[in-house]
């Protein structure tokens, strides 16, 4: 049996698109159909009787022109044994099979990764959320164009797709270990969304997935470094910028939620304004006391007329002008940094400024607030955090409580430390 494969010029669509039809020559008997493939002639190799490399999928489509043949030889075989003549209506089928009851189509993992969102937006989780859960799938639609694999189905999520995957977020796009464990973490819980909620069956058993996360020391600032931010000479564009950040390590507050801060969130407690809210990364309702210093700058910006109490740009911004402003305030004491390159650890000095960032402001608040006596439970409430381990985390960051703790035991109590902080740049409330 033979098998060619023609463009038929002669039926050229209005696109300019012609059909490719398949001829089988079998025991003097003949089959031409049409493959439902079109081209333009450009696009056509009649010599070698397939698609060209300027057709886009050009692999895809020639690949079906070789699965034709073997389809129609299968066909012929399959006759043959059985005893039956091969007829060009019945080779046909190998072609255009008999249409059956039609079954949904499976859906790709992409497919499968966008429907996990909707139930999360469904099921009321906050918007960066959703936003993490978005990257994480975008890296997976990328790694799949990286591949040139047209379509990842669920199944072929197995552990050997996973190692390729992480290869190329640590290797390809130089991603470090913790964002590495970010999208993983998240691809994680969709996978096990789908095996326990509603039972799919995996291509890797997830505890072989391994997700680890590298603890990264937080940078924090010191009650001098706050009084050379709050003195330091600067321009008047950086002022709302310092002002929005001053005000943050005096409340603890990240920069989505003093973003959103209105009068309706100002309370009155004991002769005393203090702030209320449910904070937009967690869903958590916090109270926060209002220091003589933050309401210094709530007053500073007061006006009826503002519809937010404080004017925040967006944090991309805030964070530029925040390296600036720690420029100019002189906080340039170097501070070791690591990162993993292609497996090795690289150290290197950067003056402080380099690390200031929003979030820099919740750290400083949680160990200033730890070192003026505020207990860690106190402090858990008004940070928002779900889990005490949380908060504890800042104490480990805190050398003076470990130097304390060292010197009490095997010195007995010191008579002539100095204060662990001097001043009231950030005095924060104690315990009830």
């Amino acid at each position: 049996m033979k098998v060619t494969f023609t463009l038929r010029e002669d039926k050229t669509d209005r696109a300019g698109l012609a059909p490719v039809f398949v001829c089988a020559s079998f025991d003097g008997l003949r089959l031409q159909t049409t493959t439902k493939e079109k081209c333009r002639p450009a696009d056509w190799n009649r010599d070698k009787q397939q698609f060209r490399r300027s057709l886009p999928g050009y692999q895809d489509a020639n690949a079906y022109l070789d699965n034709l043949t073997l389809r129609l030889q299968a066909r012929y075989r399959e006759l043959s044994a059985a005893g039956t003549a091969p007829t060009p209506a019945l080779m046909r089928e190998a072609v255009h099979p008999v249409a059956e009851v039609a079954r949904p189509a499976e859906p790709t993992l992409l497919e499968l990764f966008d429907q996990y969102r909707e139930v999360l937006r469904g099921r009321g989780f906050a918007f960066n959320t959703l936003r993490h859960y978005g990257t994480a799938r975008n890296w997976l639609q990328k790694f799949e164009q990286d591949r040139n694999k047209k379509t990842v189905y669920l199944a072929d999520y197995t552990l050997a797709y996973h190692d390729a995957f992480i290869h190329f977020l640590r290797l390809k796009h130089g991603l470090g270990p913790n964002g590495i464990f970010t999208i993983l973490k998240d691809v994680k819980t969709f996978l096990r969304h789908l095996q326990r909620e509603r039972g799919l069956p995996l291509g890797l058993a997830l505890d072989r997935m391994q997700v680890r996360w590298t603890e990264a020391p937080k940078h924090f600032l010191s009650a001098a470094d706050l009084t050379a931010l709050a003195a330091a000479p600067i321009p008047d564009t950086l002022v709302p910028v310092r002002d929005v950040f001053l005000f943050c390590c005096y409340t603890g507050l990240r920069c989505s939620d003093v973003q959103q801060l209105q009068p309706a969130n100002l309370h009155t407690w004991n002769g005393h304004r203090i702030l209320k809210l449910v904070q937009i990364k967690t869903r958590r309702p916090v109270g926060i006391y209002l220091t003589a210093a933050a309401e210094a700058i709530l007053d500073k910006y007061a006006n009826t007329e503002r519809l937010r109490l404080l004017p925040v740009y967006v944090n991309q911004v805030m964070n530029r002008g925040l390296k600036r402003l720690g420029q100019l305030a002189g906080l340039t004491t170097p501070v070791e940094t690591m990162e993993v390159v292609n497996g090795q650890a690289l150290k290197k000095s950067v003056p402080a400024y380099e690390l200031l960032t929003m979030h820099t402001a919740r750290h400083t608040f949680a160990t200033q607030s730890l070192l003026r006596g505020v207990s860690p439970a106190v402090l858990q409430r008004v940070m928002g955090h779900s889990k005490l381990q949380t908060t504890m985390h800042y104490a480990k960051m805190v050398e003076d409580f470990q130097h304390q703790a060292i010197q009490l035991a095997w010195d007995g109590p010191s008579t002539t430390a100095a204060p662990l902080v001097s001043g009231e740049v950030c005095v924060a409330a104690t315990a009830a």
